[in-house]
């Protein structure tokens, strides 16, 4: 389910719940709307906005953590590629299939991760890495020297594989999905307790509108930053590109 929808669905809850309290407030007995009785849900809703604002704090935290995660492992891959390149242009000629093999395998990346039509299925892990270790593992060093870097090469080339398969891991969401059901719970009740014993005017309404709006795309932003390339706030390419750019220099 996508963030859109997901964020109109708390929308609707949140919204909902205001709206349910302003229908409950003319329904209240009296005795019901006492000063005591006030204090009483006013000490309870101040609980529930608590453990609200803690669930909150702990699903940005969560989300902002995995999408900063796989940004930096996305930079340390493109390093890795850079330096893979430059150890094997320093091998000789003999390597200049696996090095072609690296400049397809990146090309092919950009294209699954960050494809000219959004619509397609992102595939971040499938690339030529095998195929490189392979072609880098086939050389036959004539010296010590490219014994030396072919060693480094597969090195290299085994943490590039590692970090592929960390982001692979990672592509899941961070966030719990009861976590969230429970937060837009709470977030229902507490809107429907603004309501219950305020007057129902416009001024009310635009507020409570407001404010679910207000909920609604913090939840959104968080659920763009689990998915950090897809939607609107992606991992930008830029480290990739610039590694394709430095290949074969």
């Amino acid at each position: 389910m996508s963030p859109a929808v997901v964020s109109g669905i708390v929308f609707a809850c949140v919204f909902g719940g205001a709206l349910l309290g302003m229908s409950l407030r003319p329904l209240l007995p009296e005795r019901h709307a006492t000063a005591d009785s006030k204090d009483v849900v006013k000490l309870g809703m101040g609980l529930i906005a608590t453990m609200a604002a803690l669930v909150l704090g702990l699903l940005i935290a969560s989300a902002k953590g995995s999408y900063d995660t796989q940004r930096a492992e996305l930079t340390q891959m493109s390093t890795d590629i850079v330096l893979l390149d430059s150890v094997l242009a320093r091998y000789g000629p003999e390597a200049h299939q696996a090095r072609a093999l690296i400049r397809r395998g990146v090309v092919s990346a950009l294209d699954r991760i960050w494809p000219a039509d959004s619509s397609r299925p992102l595939d971040p892990i499938a690339a030529q890495g095998e195929v490189v270790f392979e072609a880098i593992q086939a050389l036959a060093p004539q010296s010590e020297a490219q014994r030396t870097l072919q060693t480094q090469a597969l090195n290299i080339a085994l943490g590039i594989a590692r970090t592929r398969w960390l982001l692979f891991e990672q592509s899941g969401s961070s966030i719990p999905l009861p976590f969230l059901v429970v937060l837009v719970f709470w977030l229902t009740i507490l809107f429907a307790s603004f309501n219950l014993f305020a007057p129902r005017n416009a001024t009310i309404i635009a507020t409570m509108v407001v404010c679910s709006l207000s909920v609604a795309g913090a939840l959104f932003l968080i659920l763009e930053l689990d998915r950090p390339f897809q939607g609107l706030i992606r991992i930008p390419s830029a480290p990739l590109r610039n590694a394709l750019a430095h290949l074969d220099q």
